[in-house]
């Protein structure tokens, strides 16, 4: 039994240049893998914004969100993660795929990692454990965007995110349902 824990799991590169190589991540106590069908919608939503953007996977885990997004035609990702095996195996994912120097795996906290960087982002993924919705509402304040940055969010409360997009001057324009997960896509009024 031991032993299965330890094993990788993966996911599937649904589209661009990488579409259908695997990803590899280390199953980890609260790490959830978007799931093919909703990066399907959701890079359906993007898929008019992704060229040449510059993208932040702020709760990285399994990459699978910053490596379809490089996939996609992303021209730089950086995929933040704190756990530092996971961030890891992300290294070596990055390498596997040879990404090159447009992604970049930091491992630091979120809310640290956007206290310290000077880099503004085109397209955000923010998708933090769901027994942390504090992180949400923290990194969406925190958060350095373009001008006409798109933000992702998946959650258990979408009630909550459209609150706090109002809050931060945002409005949820696309959004979905997968079982107990909401995925929004939010925008600057």
């Amino acid at each position: 039994m031991a032993q299965g824990k330890s094993q990788s799991q993966q996911l599937r590169i649904i589209g661009g240049k990488w579409r259908g190589r695997k990803v590899r991540f280390a199953p980890q106590a609260g790490l959830r893998p978007t799931l093919g069908r909703t990066r399907e919608t959701l890079f359906n939503w993007v898929r008019p914004y992704i060229h040449q953007a510059r993208v932040l996977d702020l709760f990285a885990g399994s990459g699978a969100l910053g490596f379809e997004a490089l996939s996609q035609g992303a021209e730089r990702c950086v995929l933040v993660e704190k756990n530092r095996r996971t961030a890891q195996v992300l290294k070596d994912q990055a390498a596997q795929l040879e990404c090159g120097p447009e992604c970049v795996i930091e491992c630091s906290d979120a809310l640290a990692y956007l206290r310290r960087t000077d880099e503004t982002f085109d397209l955000v993924f923010l998708d933090p454990p769901f027994d942390t919705p504090h992180l949400i509402e923290h990194s969406l304040a925190a958060l350095p965007l373009s001008e006409h940055a798109l933000i992702y969010v998946e959650t258990s409360d979408l009630t909550h995110i459209e609150q706090l997009g109002k809050v931060n001057k945002l409005e949820v324009f696309k959004s979905a349902r997968a079982g107990a997960t909401y995925s929004a896509l939010l925008r600057g009024l």
